[in-house]
């Protein structure tokens, strides 16, 4: 009898590892840390989630992997709309970043944004949310893109060095690469956060999965909520993550904190206004000049439901 027992308790065990579900995410890299602090800190495996998150860094390749099934989910937002408006099969089911808190930094020389104008300026991939907020920061200061010289300089990390190099005189940069510019002496010249509402990050997948597996998004919508409230709520150990997690000291990533609370939300909410400038420019890149619906390239209504599930009213 004891033998019948611990082998059913075996067969139990193992139908319980079984159970969680195999996904896969992707995030560019260093940013977006909602999605690994959900994983470090068990919130995929309360959902039943066997979470596997994947830095891509190129952004076209990674809507690409998404729409052909290679990944499952992918947390940037413009690029995805972009590539949705292209013919590719994604939705955004949630936003957790609708105001971006990436910063405006320039070579000590440059006081303001208006004196960059003329200069060689970098922000990453054409398309990247990165690239589209600079030019947003630029117009926003009255410098059209006809004024300046634009080159590819690459991820946060890359335009950070060819800024460092003189190769640049400005670049867009995520809090901990503008924080150690600071350090070396650039300027901070606009927080665009301060100035646009502009949905970065959230969650991205495929029209397919929406459709055969909505039980599945709305467990990684809600591990996902709980990440950000855990940031929100929890300085101290949203602080000691960051220092592990890049590897940075803990000035750099008490500094990088201050700029999160500004930036995230605790409910996944997609705010319309912001989504529908992100709309916009996603039209420009990817040359369509018709009326694009908020339904052809979301899909909340399994926000909604994850929502209800744990206790939020939306918005």
């Amino acid at each position: 009898m004891k033998i019948i027992w611990a082998a059913l308790i075996i067969l139990l065990l193992h139908a319980s590892v079984q159970a969680a579900d195999k996904i896969r995410v992707a995030i560019p890299p260093g940013v977006h840390s909602y999605i690994p602090l959900a994983q470090k800190k068990g919130f995929f495996k309360e959902e039943g989630l066997d979470a596997e998150v994947i830095e891509m860094r190129s952004l076209a390749v990674a809507t690409v992997a998404l729409a052909n099934g290679e990944i499952d989910y992918f947390s940037v937002i413009g690029p995805s709309v972009t590539a949705a408006l292209r013919g590719l099969p994604i939705k955004v089911v949630a936003c957790y970043i609708p105001c971006s808190p990436l910063i405006f930094i320039a070579r000590p020389e440059f006081k303001e944004v208006q004196q960059l104008k003329a200069k060689t300026v970098g922000f990453g991939e054409v398309g990247s949310s990165r690239d589209v907020l600079a030019r947003m920061v630029l117009r926003h200061f009255g410098i059209s893109e006809k004024e300046m010289k634009f080159i590819r300089s690459g991820p946060n990390e890359t335009s950070l060095a060819a800024m460092k190099q003189g190769l640049i005189a400005a670049t867009l940069l995520a809090p901990i690469w503008a924080l150690e510019g600071k350090k070396l002496g650039f300027n901070v010249l606009a927080n665009a956060c301060e100035l646009f509402s502009w949905p970065t990050a959230g969650l991205v997948t495929t029209a397919k999965k929406i459709k055969e597996r909505p039980d599945e998004i709305k467990r990684v919508i809600k591990a996902a909520i709980k990440a950000t409230r855990y940031i929100l709520q929890n300085r101290e150990g949203s602080i000691q993550f960051l220092m592990q997690w890049q590897k940075i000291d803990r000035e750099i990533a008490t500094g990088t904190y201050e700029y999160l609370p500004k930036a995230y939300n605790d409910d996944g909410t997609l705010p319309e206004k912001g989504f529908r400038l992100v709309i916009e420019e996603a039209k420009k890149l990817a040359k369509v000049d018709r009326e694009v619906s908020l339904s052809e390239v979301a899909d909340l209504s399994i926000l909604k439901e994850a929502q209800q599930e744990l206790g939020i009213k939306g918005k």
